[in-house]
């Protein structure tokens, strides 16, 4: 804003004094003051308007101009209040520096004055802030490759003091103006996955140095929150002017292309990423699978064998080995976003995971970690569960593998996943430490056998409890729990021996099995551990 559109502001009635030639200096901001010599809390480009209370002496008028000429102040406005009209010495020690002087009527408060002169401000930086989010939101969309949104977010928050950060449900900064203080990130996450509507203002964060923030979701016509970026600012939006809060919506969009920019489903790495989850999923050559190892950047040694067996151990092509990760969404996500909600979860252990759809579920390939990555993933999950309304997500992470245990360790995960499906919670974490090793050899069983053994043993079962009312299932599983024993099995289920020894009875004519073999009580422990 230039001198001259003071002029044009007729509300305010100014007047020049002196300095009519430098009209064309830029305003920066406004401040009021009454110090003598206050240069030290001027930064440059400000209208300064005092009210004299600083003049004991016609000599402190040249010390006062001189201290805001050195601070590069682009001009003064001054009140009549006590002296009736503008000293002389002010006038001349004004002209003298070359600083223009405005007669401030003493009717308009300096209040009025500084909130006339800052709307103008707002509005005329918000019309430039526009055109360069247009600009940058172009070359996005362009796909031209730029330094990403900390550019921008600077100038939000320099120029207009609108200190900004662009985050992930999971409390992940992926650009800022400038850093969040130490351990905000996860509140404001919290805030927008719960708050009922946007945009929000932000009061009840339980931090006396938070002060207030304001959240705008980056999608969300289209893109669930659990699976969206947002934009936090400091200070509550419902204080904004118009420009601002169009500015919101115009930074919101630039980030929204760059983070459609970033996704790398359509990218040839993205791709390969997919190729190489369905090869593992299908249990594909390892000659197959180590290329794109490599080309994933999950392995970088170009010399390692790709039909080494077990006895090569976990460093092949791997380092420690590797860890697959599977998780399904129920009523909450379409695979496509879950596969964004995945990759956001593991980048806390993993720079750049593989991540890849195989029906309902998502699969990850990852480095095994030296950190818990069960208890990792466990937090970000449990984080992310506000955001999830009415559904569920429930995740299975395997053990350390071999390049050529890949197979294993996603049978693996998917089957700790299924486990966490029984759980009450809707945000289920399994882990391979949670299963038995029983369970470790069933991950390899493909899906169609399982449930085939499963039905073949059980289905008997429960078709004639439900038929008669009758307890078999139940019977069996006190019996297998308690090694055969007659009499504490009778005493668990508070029956008496006979007519234990009449459903035992009854379990095997229905199923041809003899449960005084062994290998037939393992058939049935391993069927009912299976479903």
């Amino acid at each position: 804003m230039r001198l001259s559109a003071l002029l044009e502001m007729t509300e305010l009635g100014l007047s020049p004094v002196t300095g009519r030639d430098e009209l064309d200096r830029a305003i920066r901001w406004v401040v009021t003051t009454d110090l003598l010599d206050p240069g030290r809390y001027l930064s440059g480009g400000e209208l300064v308007l005092t009210g004299l209370v600083w003049r004991q002496s016609p000599e402190d008028s040249e010390r006062f101009v001189r201290s805001l000429v050195n601070a590069g102040v682009s001009a003064v406005g001054a009140g009549d209040t006590r002296w009736g009209e503008i000293p002389g010495d002010l006038v001349e020690a004004c002209r003298r520096h070359r600083m223009p002087l405005f007669h401030v009527p003493q009717e308009m408060s300096f209040a009025e004055v500084t909130e006339h002169i800052v709307r103008r401000l707002s509005a005329a930086r918000a019309h430039d802030m526009t055109a360069v989010l247009d600009r940058h939101r172009r070359l996005v969309a362009g796909a031209t490759a730029g330094s990403g949104l900390d550019p921008v977010l600077r100038l939000l928050g320099h120029d207009l003091g609108m200190p900004c950060w662009v985050l992930t449900p999971a409390g992940r900064v992926v650009a800022g103006s400038h850093p969040l203080p130490e351990g905000m990130a996860p509140l404001l996450a919290r805030g927008f996955l719960t708050a009922k509507r946007m945009p929000c203002a932000l009061r009840g964060i339980e931090r006396s140095d938070a002060g207030r923030y304001s959240i705008f979701p980056v999608d969300e016509q289209t893109t669930p929150r659990v699976a969206d970026w947002f934009l936090a600012f400091q200070g509550s939006f419902e204080d904004w002017p118009e420009e601002r809060r169009a500015l919101a919506g115009e930074l919101a969009a630039v980030v929204a292309l760059e983070r459609a920019r970033l996704d790398d489903r359509l990218s040839p790495k993205g791709r390969i990423a997919q190729e190489l989850v369905q090869l593992v999923v299908s249990d594909g050559k390892p000659s197959d699978i180590l290329p794109r190892l490599q080309v994933t950047g999950l392995t970088s040694d170009p010399d390692a064998d790709p039909d080494a067996g077990p006895d090569a151990g976990p460093g092949v092509g791997g380092g420690r080995g590797f860890v697959a990760v599977a998780a399904a969404a129920h009523g909450a996500l379409r695979p496509g976003e879950l596969r964004v909600v995945v990759k956001e979860i593991l980048n806390r252990s993993c720079a750049s995971p593989v991540v890849g759809v195989a029906g309902e579920e998502v699969i990850a390939l990852l480095p095994a970690p030296e950190s818990d990555i069960t208890a990792e993933v466990r937090e970000a999950v449990r984080a992310l569960a506000p955001g999830l309304g009415t559904g569920a997500l429930t995740v299975g992470v395997s053990g350390i593998a071999p390049v050529d245990g890949l197979r294993g360790a996603v049978e693996e995960a998917r089957y700790a996943r299924r486990m966490a499906e029984g759980r009450a919670e809707p945000d289920a974490v399994v882990g391979h430490d949670e299963l038995a090793t029983h369970v470790l050899l069933l991950a390899s069983v493909p899906d169609d056998v399982r449930h085939m053994f499963r039905v073949r043993l059980l289905d008997p079962l429960r078709g004639y409890d439900q038929v008669h009312r009758a307890d078999l299932v139940r019977t069996l599983e006190a019996f297998l729990q308690v090694s055969g024993s007659w009499t504490k099995c009778a005493e668990i289920l508070h029956v008496h021996v006979n007519t234990l020894r009449y459903r035992i009875q009854r379990i095997q004519d229905l199923t041809g099995r003899d449960l005084s073999r062994l290998e037939d009580r393992v058939d049935f422990f391993l069927a009912l551990r299976l479903g």
